[in-house]
């Protein structure tokens, strides 16, 4: 059995990044969620640190996996997606509160477009898991179609949304990097396995009858 790292989906190989996501997420929810003042900055910071972590970590996994995996560019595209909007949030963080709206929901819609083709390429290699990276493409759609639908919502509303919305995209991601991982460990176990079985077997063929 083939065991060279090239062997094994790009997923699993970096399940790290879908654990970091939902950690930056989680953290970024429950700020947004805690915070007493309100304000735009608010906004702008939790967005801009949740999009850049995120970006960085998706861009990060797609370019270690480059030369193992044909759907690497799927996962770039998306790291690429959220350090853009990131960082267009930071450069400008006086910007109108309608911008900021514009740049969160068209940054959430192709976030949840990019998670809902990931999940249905990679679902042979995920195994059933696929469908916990499908809600979290969902959660990402429902979330920028309301932001842009509701741009006029105060800022205090939108910090809310915000924080809802990664909360549970950061339990989905966090899910998703566990069966992931579990999934890789059987995968290594089987493989180490593979060969002393195959050798313990050749050896009883040779052992010579009596």
């Amino acid at each position: 059995m083939d065991t060279k790292p090239m062997s094994v989906p790009m997923l699993m190989r970096s399940w790290w990044i879908l654990a970091l996501r939902g950690l930056v997420a989680l953290l970024c929810g429950a700020l947004a969620l805690a915070l007493p003042g309100v304000t735009t900055l608010t906004l702008v910071v939790l967005f801009a640190a949740y999009a850049l972590v995120a970006g960085g970590a998706s861009v990060a996994g797609a370019l270690r996996n480059r030369r193992h995996a044909k759907d690497w560019w799927l996962l770039l595209v998306l790291g690429v997606v959220s350090l853009g909007a990131g960082v267009l949030a930071l450069l400008q963080p006086a910007v109108a509160l309608l911008a900021l709206v514009i740049v969160m929901g068209a940054n959430a819609l192709v976030t949840g477009v990019l998670d809902l083709a990931l999940a249905v390429r990679m679902r042979r290699q995920l195994h059933g898991a696929e469908w916990v990276l499908a809600l979290g493409g969902i959660a990402a759609l429902l979330f920028g179609a309301i932001v842009l639908v509701m741009p006029d919502a105060g800022v205090f509303a939108l910090v809310g949304l915000f924080g809802l919305y990664a909360m549970v995209s950061g339990l989905l991601y966090l899910a998703l990097a566990y069966r992931v991982f579990m999934r890789q460990r059987r995968t290594s176990k089987f493989s180490r396995r593979g060969p002393e079985l195959d050798r313990r077997q050749g050896d009883r063929r040779m052992v010579p009858v009596r």
